[in-house]
């Protein structure tokens, strides 16, 4: 039986999954999250053998709840369902460690031998994903992000319009940390203001618009 924990921030979209993947005797949901950070919690209690998590969702977007899934749990396949797809966004799915990239326009049948093949720990790419993947290895310079997974993990909840002490709350570290690491974001940035840092976060869809 294959154990599915499903993550995206609307309800009608987790239960349309559940009930497409439930089809397949199977597979079987074990968790649902509503938000990224509950995702990892779930994933990290339940272990189960993919999640499918959306981008775009509070508290912790895909990318990051990705990185920090396939950190604590190698062998748990991520599949990213998502509207997006912008190269940066494929290639930093699959940089954090996704093996599966899906659109929310694709058919049924698209997601379900998506989580078939990486059910068999093998890559899902569907032909933009393809496309992004071939792009990036033309261009190897490309640099990677100025920020470390723990500024953008503070980027996107003072977005959301977190105070530094609810960021503190949050990250479980302390409010003078977090001053640190929103002083760090301003200059690798080069940006002076939370407007800034808020059209910066939409921009690399760490929140939504």
């Amino acid at each position: 039986m294959i154990q599915i924990l499903l993550a995206d921030d609307h309800n009608v979209v987790r239960k349309g999954l559940r009930k497409t993947l439930e089809e397949n005797d199977e597979w079987k949901v074990c968790g649902e999250a509503s938000d990224g950070r509950e995702a990892v919690k779930l994933a990290l209690d339940l272990k189960p053998d993919i999640v499918v998590l959306d981008l775009t969702m509070p508290e912790l977007n895909g990318i990051e709840a990705t990185r920090q899934i396939k950190n604590a749990l190698p062998k748990t396949e991520v599949l990213i369902f998502t509207m997006h797809e912008t190269e940066e966004m494929i290639l930093s799915a699959f940089q954090a460690g996704a093996r599966g990239f899906v659109l929310k326009s694709a058919d049924e049948l698209e997601l379900v031998e998506a989580i078939k093949v990486i059910s068999h720990h093998r890559p899902y790419f569907t032909s933009e994903a393809s496309k992004a993947l071939l792009d990036n290895l033309l261009r190897p310079s490309m640099r990677d992000s100025l920020l470390t997974d723990r500024e953008r993990e503070v980027v996107q909840l003072l977005a959301e319009g977190k105070s530094n002490k609810e960021v503190a709350t949050a990250l479980f570290i302390s409010v003078k940390t977090v001053e640190t690491h929103r002083a760090a974001i301003m200059r690798k940035l080069e940006i002076n203001s939370i407007a800034e840092l808020v059209r910066y976060a939409v921009r690399n869809h760490l929140i939504e618009p």
